[in-house]
């Protein structure tokens, strides 16, 4: 069973920080290329970030260049966010989604995790 499991969501003040984890179980940490979105009410799902394998390579949204950061723990089967700065504008469904390669859209992944929540307000 492949499976994905986002957690560290959370309420917090503009301004401040969090960081999402995520960890796979059965086969679903074979991915090479692990990524993750984002989905505010009554919107699509964004792209945030992704990295491949071993760290070797990331992608951002611009709007989160500088201020979000994506790693990955290959020993620990776990990825990471860490959202730095958060804005109103970050609040959201978070999820992480593991495929091939690193790309910015939905469609090149193949599994996915159920969500977090993030709720950026002061």
């Amino acid at each position: 069973q492949v499976q994905l499991a986002e957690s560290g969501g959370g309420v917090v003040q503009p301004g401040g920080s969090l960081r999402l984890s995520c960890i796979g179980s059965g086969r679903a940490y074979i991915r090479p290329a692990m990524a993750w979105f984002r989905q505010a009410p009554g919107k699509g799902r964004d792209f945030v970030a992704a990295i491949m394998w071993s760290g070797t390579r990331t992608l951002y949204a611009d709007s989160v260049k500088g201020r979000f950061i994506v790693s990955r723990d290959d020993t620990k089967n776990t990825v990471y966010l860490q959202m730095n700065n958060l804005q109103p504008e970050d609040t959201a469904v978070y999820y992480c989604a593991g495929g091939q390669v690193v790309a910015p859209t939905s469609g090149m992944y193949n599994t996915w995790g159920q969500g977090t929540q993030v709720t950026v307000s002061s």
